[in-house]
């Protein structure tokens, strides 16, 4: 099984909307994924960080069933779209993948 942890800093507003708004977004684009890509086993995503001064504003953590899903996840048109709106909202992104 793979784990595939990413990490964002969000811009606190775009179009009017908050970062915190946009999170919330990207949790429900994201966990909507469950269920519909095959090999990921599932995914979540959280803004509600326990630190006093963050350094990221949005976590995700999601498990696969091996290196070639998470390829073929992070390929999926469905998984392209939440990508496209996540690129727009945040200023950096950081990743780590690892074989559990």
């Amino acid at each position: 099984m793979v784990r595939h942890i990413v990490w964002w800093t969000l811009k606190e507003e775009v179009d009017g909307i908050s970062a915190k708004e946009n999170a919330a977004k990207m949790k429900e684009m994201i966990e909507a994924l469950n269920g519909r890509i095959e090999g990921l086993r599932h995914v979540e995503l959280s803004y509600d960080i326990l630190t006093d001064d963050p350094e990221a504003h949005a976590i995700l953590c999601s498990e696969h069933d091996d290196a070639a899903a998470l390829d073929h996840y992070a390929n999926h048109p469905e998984h392209q779209a939440c990508v496209a709106f996540i690129k727009t909202v945040v200023t950096s992104r950081k990743a780590i993948d690892y074989v559990v």
